[in-house]
């Protein structure tokens, strides 16, 4: 697994850019909770398959932190998944572009509650990082913004994000095991939590079980937004730490808008590419390297 935080955290944000598209496609082609269930379920068997002596030997580690982990699983995967899928069927792409994209800043808050020491530049280029988000959803347009009207589906989301970020400060205090094997049992407990919500699906008529061109997009969605990036997230925390690493996480909107454009061949704008600048001078600033200047 690749040792550079930058790395693991480009990579990992430009799968859930991609897991953008994926949502879009996956509309009428599989239901919400069943994707958010098989999402979890071939994460956790694939990785059980390279894993399983790791995985048995390290039961009796994880076993008294077992209710710990099943937590963090509910709300950093399933709680938020679930949120996230349905709040998208009552607001819009520039409030979910918005609000999701305030979850690094409540990360710093929470890391800085928790006694984090920030840096001026880290702040700095968190809130520029922001502004990118803001620009990229508005179109470059404040009246956009001063327009929005925020719905139920807007607290769903802005719950989803708190409880997302929930997740990245307590991976901080997560067992001491091997990243693979500490993320099967939060798929395995992700995959276990999201069954209700299948069967609610199946007994109110809305469960859709996913055909040919759906069950591709299950497998991406499953190997690479699920799997590949939560263990390298999971890694880039390790090595990096919270307050720093969500700086990169408005990536995720910048790589979902140019991935919808190349893919789905929605219309480039301006203010896409002044976005992306605005995200980039923002992880630079942050990481220190702009102008060659690190705050202390």
């Amino acid at each position: 697994m690749p040792t550079s935080a930058p790395l693991l955290l480009i990579v990992t944000t430009f799968f859930w850019g991609g897991n953008v598209v994926a949502g879009k496609l996956a509309v009428g082609e599989v239901s919400p909770m069943l994707l958010t269930f098989m999402r979890w379920f071939i994460s956790g068997t694939v990785l059980y398959l390279i894993s399983r002596h790791e995985i048995k030997a390290q039961w009796p580690t994880i076993r008294p932190r077992l209710f710990y982990v099943s937590v963090m699983a509910v709300i950093g995967f399933t709680a938020f998944n679930s949120m996230y899928y349905t709040a998208a069927a009552y607001t819009s792409g520039v409030n979910i572009a918005i609000i999701q994209g305030s979850t690094p800043v409540i990360v710093l808050i929470g890391a800085a509650l928790l006694g984090a020491r920030l840096k001026l530049a880290q702040i700095a280029g968190i809130v520029l990082t922001l502004l990118g988000v803001c620009f990229v959803a508005s179109k470059g347009d404040i009246a956009n913004l001063i327009g929005l009207r925020f719905n139920f589906g807007d607290l769903l989301l802005l719950t989803a994000s708190i409880l997302y970020a929930a997740y990245t400060l307590a991976l901080r205090r997560r067992p001491p095991m091997p990243t693979l094997v500490f993320f099967f049992f939060l798929a395995f407990a992700s995959a276990v939590t999201s069954i209700p919500g299948v069967i609610w699906e199946y007994a109110s008529g809305n469960l859709i079980w996913p055909d040919f061109k759906g069950s591709l997009i299950v497998l991406y969605v499953g190997l690479f937004p699920s799997l590949v990036c939560q263990v390298f997230y999971i890694r880039a925390l390790e090595i990096a730490g919270p307050a720093r690493a969500s700086a990169y996480y408005n990536l995720v909107p910048i790589f979902g808008t140019f991935l919808s454009i190349a893919l789905l061949g929605e219309r480039f704008f301006l203010s896409d590419a002044i976005a992306l600048g605005l995200v980039v001078a923002g992880i630079l600033l942050a990481e220190g390297l702009l102008f060659k200047w690190r705050t202390r």
